[in-house]
């Protein structure tokens, strides 16, 4: 099987190379996997051809089923087996295919993981990778086209991390995987086929709750996750054109916050924007606000459209299109904030 997996061993260690999101997925599990024993990978069909969305393909067959596991669909349970490994010395990833489904695994994920180390006095240590794939732009419809990364940033013990590009996906599911806390994963179906420039080896990971500068700008800070950082990019490349010079900044860990990227960020544009596939209530873009709110700074937020919150992802192209910022809404909310 030739894949970029081959590609990227004939780099020099520590070399940089043009991944797609999904293989900069694939690299990160594959070197983590290669680098210590202990780490395994379990979920629904992870080990059949390469999993439902092809981030795994060869890890099958390069590390055998008995580190590339295929679970029954029970989300709580394979969770909670999790756990057990985790405690007795291993090192899980597990798989959630859609972001959606994480609420049936709730006792685990809300009970059990954040909780297990501070319940055993400090004695164990719970390091569980939670992979969870969510997002809309796949037509998957409204039971399957969840973000969900704000759903659990307030439960102390659990830290909760996303990656909008191909090289924050390789750079955090790496730390993420040698992290001893247990760490929510989110991933985007929608960036899948996006490429980018991805270093490879200890110098693509990226520090734990550390915020990314993409693109840095003097007019306004833009703050996005998943696929909203990726669009937040397009947009700033055309407004650079009218000379308005965004600073987008990807918060690729929302549990713990940046906030000290995130206010130097503000104090030199003077200016916020937060952008997240999520509808308002609820959302970490509220977190944000709230921090920020006493220091004056103009903010506006740009989220699931606005849109009255009980509105859902629907099956409908059109629809779901509409629903979601696009690159023409973003920098049309970013052209209003700057002329205010």
């Amino acid at each position: 099987m030739s894949t970029h997996l081959e590609a990227e061993r004939t780099e020099a260690p520590g070399g940089t190379v043009e991944l797609t999101y999904r293989e900069a997925i694939r690299a990160a599990l594959e070197h983590a996997l290669d680098e210590d024993p202990n780490v395994l990978l379990m979920g629904e069909d992870v080990a059949t051809a390469g999993g439902v969305f092809k981030t795994n393909e060869g890890l099958s067959e390069k590390f055998g089923h008995e580190r590339i596991r295929n679970t029954p669909i029970c989300e709580n349970g394979f969770i909670g087996v999790a756990l057990g490994m985790a405690v007795t010395g291993l090192r899980p990833v597990v798989e959630i295919m859609f972001s959606d489904f994480l609420p049936t695994a709730a006792d685990a994920i809300v009970n059990e993981l954040p909780k297990f180390r501070f319940m055993s006095g400090g004695q164990c240590v719970v390091p569980v990778t939670v992979r969870s794939i969510g997002g809309a732009t796949g037509r998957f419809g409204t039971q399957h086209s969840a973000t969900g990364e704000s759903w659990y940033m307030g439960l102390p013990g659990l830290k909760v991390a996303t990656a909008g590009t191909p090289a924050s996906a390789y750079g955090v599911l790496r730390a993420a995987i040698r992290d001893d806390d247990p760490v929510l994963f989110f991933e985007h179906k929608g960036l899948y086929g996006r490429k980018g420039s991805v270093q490879l080896g200890e110098g693509g990971i990226l520090p734990i709750g550390k915020a990314g500068v993409l693109r840095e700008g003097s007019d306004v800070t833009v703050l996005a996750t998943l696929l909203m950082a990726d669009r937040t990019l397009s947009a700033a490349d055309s407004l650079a054109d009218d000379g308005v010079a965004a600073e987008v900044v990807e918060l690729r860990w929302l549990r713990p916050l940046d906030y000290d990227t995130i206010v130097e960020s503000v104090s030199k544009t003077g200016r916020l924007l937060v952008v997240e596939e999520q509808v308002h209530a609820g959302g970490w873009g509220a977190t944000v606000i709230s921090e920020l709110t006493r220091r004056g700074v103009p903010i506006e937020r740009l989220d699931a459209l606005s849109m009255p919150d009980d509105l859902l992802v629907s099956y409908s192209p059109t629809l779901e299109d509409a629903i979601l910022p696009s690159v023409d809404a973003i920098g049309e909310r970013i052209r209003s904030l700057v002329a205010a």
